[in-house]
């Protein structure tokens, strides 16, 4: 089945309530054709405020624009912007079959019975829902439900796709499962998608990119693994998973130096000038004292399964945080060496967005 691949973007676009609060302040963002890119940010930071925007069902502040492709559809209702949706709970009919379902908006848009035929074959195909075709949706797994959600959304030809935190009321282990499979999912179905979340687990298995969000602002775009590993904003290195802000006085900013656990450290050059230097528990040596490493003390061994917690006071700083493997043999009270690389380090950039 071939979809329309749409570009999006969306220009000084704001949103304004009545009593004065601003949900969302000017934005500009583009969304390549094909691209799935994920609005990623705590509650209340203004991203389905955005979404809802593109969707159209939110009217923006005046020398707001909207394109999809070459068109203005800043003005349109959302039955005229060629939206498919998929919401939290899927919202399916219960009382219709999976191909009901699926062909739902086939039917009340006047399609032939041909058309909705050959459409919903194509979509059960796609969506792998073979042999599923007369079961209702309490009859369903919670994947499968999912998938008849996307293609029901699909089925019309809708130039961009939004989901509105689709995995959000599934439990952690299916949520995992699902996640992947809804990344494959938008691949074959190759159309433009803007997915709303504040999960950022979730966010990095299916977005192509992401956008986060704080405060009714996006603070940085980019790929995943960029904003991991180069976040340039103290908030998105903290909301992608979680971070140390280690501390450095005047003394070790002229000497471009941290101190850490009793030991002196080079410093990256872009952080030489900063008062505060992030980085990653992952990113912590934890092993036997020993000449060039620093030292601390296990006050808190949490074990996770895959790996080991530890919350550690090290000299000349604040409590820190190392992940170690799960085999790990520091226990709660152990003198511990601990050294960091120093291109593990992150400069600390930005302290409000911009």
């Amino acid at each position: 089945m071939e979809l329309e691949r749409t570009r999006v973007d969306v220009i000084n676009c704001a949103k304004t309530y009545p009593d004065g609060t601003r949900g969302l302040q000017a934005t500009t963002l583009s969304i390549e054709p094909g691209e799935v890119l994920a609005l990623l940010g705590p509650s209340g930071c203004g991203k389905t405020t955005l979404l809802r925007l593109i969707a159209g069902l939110e009217t923006p502040d005046v020398g707001s624009r909207i394109l999809f492709g070459q068109q203005d559809v800043t003005s349109l209702p959302i039955e005229k912007r060629g939206i498919g949706m998929v919401f939290q709970h899927y919202a399916l009919f219960p009382q219709m079959s999976v191909e009901g379902n699926i062909g739902y908006g086939l039917r009340i848009r006047g399609a032939s019975q041909d058309e909705q035929k050959r459409v919903v074959g194509e979509l059960v195909d796609l969506v792998r829902l073979n042999g599923l075709e007369k079961k209702r949706p309490a009859e369903l797994s919670g994947g499968q439900r999912q998938r008849v959600a996307l293609a029901r959304a699909v089925a019309v030809r809708p130039r961009v796709l939004l989901l509105d935190e689709p995995l959000t009321a599934l439990d952690a282990k299916l949520k995992e499962t699902l996640r992947t499979e809804l990344a494959e999912l938008l691949r074959r179905l190759n159309i433009t998608a803007i997915h709303v979340t504040h999960d950022q687990q979730e966010a990095m298995a299916i977005a192509d990119r992401l956008a986060v969000m704080q405060a009714g602002r996006i603070v940085q775009v980019g790929d995943g693994e960029t904003l991991y590993r180069s976040p340039v904003h103290p908030f998105v290195a903290s909301f992608l998973g979680r971070i140390n802000r280690l501390q450095r006085d005047a003394q070790a900013i002229e000497r471009q130096i941290l101190n850490f656990g009793g030991h002196e450290m080079a410093c990256p050059v872009d952080g030489n000038h900063q008062k505060d230097i992030l980085v990653r528990p992952e990113d912590i040596e934890v092993g036997l004292i020993q000449p060039e490493w620093g030292a601390a003390t296990v006050i808190r061994r949490t074990f996770l399964g895959e790996r080991v917690h530890l919350l550690l006071d090290v000299k000349d700083q604040s409590e820190v945080f190392a992940d170690v493997d799960k085999d790990h043999p520091a226990r709660v009270g152990d003198k511990v060496g601990v050294r960091i690389h120093p291109n593990s380090l992150m400069p600390c950039l930005q302290t409000d967005p911009q």
